[in-house]
């Protein structure tokens, strides 16, 4: 049984937190959660002039300012749409990054959800410092996706399709038992992917692999899914191609019209560990949310 006690919403106030906490507000109220917003003032260094005849306003008085205004402005976030809720609402002072981390770590929170902040038509190609650092750094799952402002609150939920991404790391046991529990939730379709990893990417320079050699692969990866499978309690259908990881799990999402991706975070080692290293490549090309777990 998937349990969510806490969730954590990091708000700068941007549209895209508005739209970020629109869907943690989905989830809240599915999961009946404690919502804490967080918003973590970034400590800046004023470097202040002196002004003839002027008045300028001390770091201290700059910081107060802006300070009481993201208090009021944190005070009245999604409001009118939390009713209902238990909601608390935290204002802090540091980095960022470094701030959601410990507060999630300290609080013991059970899920975070924030946009990537990527902007424009090429908004597939960013992902926001805090936001990759916030997944480099913190133990929970994180809710994420780079479309989160173009989604509809209303078609979160319910969500029948689940893809879970498998690099099969030691880690992966971990992301399918929180995709398995996921699906049970929402009695969704649970479906894996797995990206083989491309023949001319794995062989040395000036190296030959015989075609066949990608035929063993794919066997020595589907052994590897049914054990692990077979640990976690689940039957889902496989979908295993060759190539990058980030492309290969995209085409899956869009093949199973996918509502929710589940990819590991964890480090990982050998041919078919690249998950780790495309992982915020995946986030950045999905076409629907994704829980980094």
């Amino acid at each position: 049984m998937l349990t969510v006690n806490k969730i954590l919403l990091p708000v700068d106030f941007h549209e895209n937190s508005l739209a970020a906490g629109r869907q943690a507000t989905a989830l809240a109220r599915h999961f009946h959660s404690e919502l804490i917003l967080l918003h973590v003032h970034a400590l800046l260094n004023y470097r202040l002039a002196s002004l003839e005849g002027g008045y300028v306003l001390s770091a201290q008085e700059m910081f107060i300012d802006t300070t009481g205004k993201e208090r009021a402005m944190l005070d009245t976030f999604l409001d009118s749409e939390l009713e209902g809720l238990t909601v608390r609402r935290e204002l802090l002072e540091g980095d960022p990054a470094q701030g959601i981390v410990q507060f999630a770590h300290t609080e013991k929170v059970d899920l975070i959800v924030m946009p990537t902040h990527g902007y424009g038509p090429f908004r597939r190609f960013i992902l926001g410092s805090v936001t990759a650092k916030v997944l480099h750094d913190v133990e929970c799952p994180v809710w994420t996706g780079a479309h989160l402002k173009e989604a509809p609150v209303e078609e979160l939920f319910p969500l029948h399709n689940i893809l879970c991404a498998l690099d099969l790391s030691s880690h992966s046991h971990r992301t399918l038992d929180w995709a398995a529990q996921a699906a049970a939730e929402f009695n969704a379709r649970l479906t894996l992917a797995h990206a083989s990893a491309p023949l001319e990417l794995t062989a040395r320079a000036g190296s030959y692999f015989a075609p066949e050699w990608r035929g063993v692969l794919v066997s020595q990866a589907k052994e590897e899914i049914t054990k692990l499978q077979h640990s976690v309690g689940t039957q889902a259908e496989v979908i295993i191609e060759s190539g990058e990881a980030p492309k290969v799990v995209r085409q899956a999402a869009e093949q199973i019209h996918a509502d929710l991706l589940v990819i590991g975070r964890s480090p990982t080692t050998g041919i078919t560990g690249r998950l780790r290293t495309n992982a915020y490549a995946i986030i950045r090309e999905s076409p629907c949310p994704v829980v980094s777990v």
